[in-house]
């Protein structure tokens, strides 16, 4: 018998042949469905809100509590996501070459016409089930569809965590190394420059505002949330003339329901002409649209989009679209320029000097602004502040809880009193400068 006949018969060959090609179709089809899940996980996750956020952590069901574990990472959820991704569309790329070779015999066809149409074939089954289809679902109900695949994303994200915190810490580290290399000079010897240079304390105070405002984002300058005033959209307009007499604000956002919906913006001076009208007059006619900046967005550009649009005024938001805060033409001057103030400020400048040691300050006020009034490096309390930006979060996180009145919080050179707390909120704190360091500061 002739062994080489029968193990390689021509239809022997063709059902190896056909079995090799139906598994690499099973494979294509699993290789779409992941990148499927990956893309749509993207979208789903990422526009969940505030307010989305909230009502999940209010939830018991294993889905939604995995939810809210991936989103506390967003920058290693983010990458894992997307490495997984970039794997996945190369493997459906390249089986899908292999498929159409092996489904199409293109014999003599033109090497260009052959590669057109693999290009067609494959670019259109990765935008098709890859990109729109998952988006486009995702978009459509994000908080359903994140908690569909939030065990597929927990695996994805454990399995290249290591990878993805490697690849975020060196794009980091690139992204300092690009915008530190504009400068032949560091902020530290420049500010020291401007300290011998120039006597006059306001000329070195705007020198230095100058030096920081690039490297100064929205959070650092805006007005939080819990000190912004805003107008309910329901309102009737004898209150809202009524609330604005009261609260003096040039400009006031206006929500529906809460801060976290804001649908418009309304100019006090576009009030005026209509001062005489009654309760029934609808004031929303008068409503301008919001306009929206993240909380990381650096100044100096938030400053030309200003100048570009013509406007004052932005609704700060979160990086879940919740409002954080609202930021003003006026607090940016500020930073270059000092305190700025008009007939309805308060004399309050949000910090009281006791003595060259001792300063009190509201919970609400900026950590840079307090490391300014008191002339400390910017950087003084950087390696204790973990995510705050206020002087409250600062004792907050070094504290570890909620503290009591006339309680004592030590932290290094520095000792702060808890003067006021209301609500679970810290209104005024004392620093305290300890002695052996004021000495060596004189």
């Amino acid at each position: 018998m002739d062994y080489h006949s029968v193990f390689f018969h021509p239809y022997l060959l063709a059902a190896i042949n056909m079995q090799g090609t139906t598994v690499l179709i099973v494979l294509l089809l699993c290789l779409l469905v992941f990148s499927f899940i990956m893309s749509g996980a993207e979208v789903a996750f990422f526009s969940l809100t505030y307010k989305d956020i909230n009502l999940l952590k209010t939830k018991q069901q294993t889905g939604y509590k995995k939810i809210i574990d991936l989103l506390a990472e967003p920058k290693t959820l983010l990458g894992s996501l997307l490495i997984a991704n970039s794997f996945v569309n190369i493997a459906i790329i390249i089986i899908s070459n292999l498929l159409i070779e092996d489904l199409f015999h293109f014999g003599n066809t033109l090497a260009w016409v052959e590669f057109l149409i693999k290009v067609v074939i494959v670019t259109s089954l990765l935008v098709l089930f890859g990109e729109v289809m998952p988006k486009v679902l995702a978009t459509q109900n994000n908080i359903r569809f994140a908690k569909d695949v939030a065990p597929v994303v927990e695996f994805i994200s454990y399995l290249f965590k290591g990878l993805s915190n490697w690849l975020v810490t060196y794009s980091d580290v690139i992204e300092k190394k690009l915008t530190n290399k504009t400068s032949g000079y560091n902020n530290e010897e420049m500010s020291h420059a401007i300290d011998i240079t120039y006597p006059e304390e306001n000329e070195k105070n705007i020198l230095k505002g100058i030096l920081k405002f690039s490297n100064t984002s929205v959070k650092q300058i805006m007005k939080t949330r819990l000190d912004v005033h805003g107008i309910e959209e329901t309102t009737p307009f004898d209150e809202l003339m009524k609330l604005v007499g009261e609260l003096h604000y040039s400009r006031l956002p206006v929500y529906k329901g809460d801060l976290d919906e804001v649908v418009g913006m309304i100019h006090t001076k576009d009030l005026v002409p209509y001062i005489e009208h009654g309760p029934e007059f609808d004031w929303h006619i008068l409503m301008r649209p919001p306009y929206f900046v993240h909380e990381q967005k650096m100044i100096e550009d938030l400053l030309k989009e200003f100048q570009s649009k013509r406007i004052h005024f932005a609704i700060v938001v979160d990086e879940f679209g919740g409002t954080s805060g609202i930021v003003s033409l006026e607090d940016i001057l500020e930073e270059v320029i000092g305190e700025i103030t008009d007939e309805f400020d308060e004399e309050d400048a949000g910090y009281k000097k006791l003595d060259d040691n001792n300063y009190i300050f509201e919970g609400k006020t900026m950590i840079n602004d307090v490391c300014k009034y008191m002339k400390l490096p910017l950087d003084t309390f950087e390696a204790v502040k973990g995510e705050s930006d206020s002087f409250a979060g600062l004792v907050l996180e070094i504290a570890g809880e909620i503290p009591y009145v006339s309680q004592i919080i030590p932290c290094g050179d520095f000792e702060f009193t808890v003067l006021e707390v209301e609500r679970n909120r810290i209104n005024k704190i004392k620093i305290t400068i300890k002695p052996q360091v004021a000495e060596t500061k004189k």
